[in-house]
């Protein structure tokens, strides 16, 4: 009975250990279950951060392209050698009846631009290109500004021309601006054109003071040189011939019988290239430059050409013409043709805005205007501005207002005053400077009903020109200053246009 006992309690034994044994393992099996749950979903929450960080790669990616982008932006903000591109809003703003002094200049459709990728385009900065002249390749400054009797109130002229943008010469049609201060001007290089300058009125508002047209399209069939510099010979050639070294040279006549202002095809209706261009900083700044070919218009011999826009000192605007003959001796004469309303490009007629004109006397011409070759005081004429006085006080006893060449006073190439122009509306004052021997003064009496900037309708009188020039038929009249130019000499014409408010 005791040996029964005890191996019934062995047996409860057993079974006890083996119920505890099974439950230990069990317990141990979930616990591992249990885990391994929780590492599935460690993985599973982990792979989601994976997820979110690529995301995030993406939008960094994306932000740091903005950001270069924004630098990009901001970088060309303030140094504008990305020229602002504008929409053509007027093709169709050609005027068929539209003529200049006499400009009966044709339309610019005839002219081959190979390299125009139809109308404007965005100027980038390039490695810089060779320059056609050499003798000015490295110019920085040129002493361009220098235009004051040889003073200079500026001695710095340098400081700023390391952040000059030096390009390759660019032959397609652009857009381009100088800003300091108060000046703004944009230009194009189809004509070496000033398309509009910004300066405020006695109030503080700033307006555009030339007329011109909203799109670089218009300028191309344009019939009245705005803003235009041109040439080869500005102004008029008597019955489109001149004699030179014993040879008869033939000339482009586009003005009935006579050449004016280059033929169809002056420097006015040619893509400049573009070989220097600053925006701002402290002396803002573009330099066009163009190479005439040897017989071009009927002109002898290859002639190198160069245009700088300079602001300088407080609201002045240098403007530099220079060429250089190549192998031939050739008649050059250049001249900027903005038309000028102080008042605003579309204030109505400059009639009641005053001049003082510093010419003591004048060229006659005939009917086609082409001097008679006589020197007349003005002196009791209609042609007498010595004192500042309102363009409309004589004009009755001119049909079309004024269109005549002044005889400067002081020294040719020697730059002091000539012009002071005044509009008492707005306040705005402007005086011209410059070194040439003539000055024609037109008052836009052909201008008829030309579509302009912003919708703007500009009649006869809208604007008026102030051309410094060599005399007008000077190849034809030998007492004239001459206009040639020989292989080694330069041509060198300088203004400066000082705005002020009265």
């Amino acid at each position: 009975m005791a040996k029964v006992s005890i191996l019934l309690c062995l047996v409860l034994l057993v079974t006890l250990g083996v119920v505890i044994s099974v439950s230990f393992a069990n317990n141990i099996e979930v616990k591992s279950k249990s885990v391994e749950t929780s590492k599935k979903e460690t993985k599973v929450v982990h792979t989601t951060s994976k997820h979110k960080e690529k995301g995030g790669v993406k939008e960094n990616d994306n932000h740091n392209a903005g950001s270069d982008v924004h630098k990009e932006e901001k970088k060309k903000k303030k140094k504008e050698h990305g020229v602002h591109k504008k929409d053509d809003q007027h093709d169709a703003n050609k005027s068929d009846g539209a003529k200049k002094h006499g400009d009966k200049k044709k339309s610019a459709d005839h002219v081959e631009i190979g390299n125009d990728s139809d109308g404007e385009k965005e100027h980038k900065v390039k490695k810089k290109g060779e320059h056609g002249d050499s003798d000015d390749d490295d110019d920085d400054d040129d002493d361009e500004t220098d235009t004051d009797d040889d003073t200079d109130d500026d001695p710095d002229d340098d400081e700023d021309d390391d952040d000059e943008d030096e390009v390759e010469r660019d032959d397609k049609i652009g857009l381009y601006e100088l800003k300091k201060g108060n000046l703004t001007v944009k230009l194009t290089n189809w004509g070496a054109s000033i398309m509009s300058l910004y300066f405020p009125d006695k109030n503080g508002k700033s307006g555009d003071i030339v007329l011109g047209y909203d799109s670089v399209k218009t300028y191309k069939t344009d019939k009245v040189y705005f803003g235009a510099t041109v040439g080869r010979v500005a102004n008029r050639i008597g019955k489109a011939q001149f004699k030179l070294n014993g040879k008869e040279y033939k000339t482009i006549a586009n003005d009935g019988k006579n050449t004016l202002h280059g033929g169809t095809k002056g420097f006015g209706d040619v893509v400049w290239s573009v070989t220097k261009h600053q925006y701002d900083g402290k002396k803002p700044h573009i330099v066009f430059t163009y190479t005439s070919p040897d017989g071009d218009q009927g002109f002898p011999g290859e002639l190198n050409v160069t245009v700088t826009y300079r602001l300088v000192r407080e609201n002045e605007l240098s403007v530099v013409m220079e060429a250089n003959p190549k192998d031939k001796a050739t008649p050059v004469n250049l001249a900027h043709h903005s038309y000028w309303n102080l008042g605003g490009h579309n204030a109505g007629d400059i009639l009641s805005e005053e001049i003082q004109i510093l010419g003591s006397s004048y060229t006659p011409v005939d009917g086609e205007l082409i001097p008679t070759g006589q020197i007349s005081p003005v002196k009791g004429t209609p042609y007498d501005f010595l004192q500042l006085r309102p363009i409309k006080d004589n004009m009755k006893e001119l049909q079309t207002g004024y269109d005549i060449n002044y005889c400067l006073d002081g020294k040719a190439d020697k730059m002091r005053k000539i012009v002071e122009l005044v509009d008492k509306n707005s306040g705005r004052k402007m005086e011209l400077s410059g070194n040439q021997p003539g000055l024609q003064f037109y008052t836009g009496g052909m201008l008829k009903d030309i579509m302009g900037k912003n919708g703007t309708v500009y009649k006869a009188f809208a604007g008026l020109c102030l051309e410094t020039q060599s005399y007008p038929d000077a190849l034809n009249h030998p007492k004239f200053p001459s206009q040639i130019v020989e292989p080694g000499k330069k041509y060198k014409h300088t203004m400066l246009f000082k705005f002020s408010i009265v």
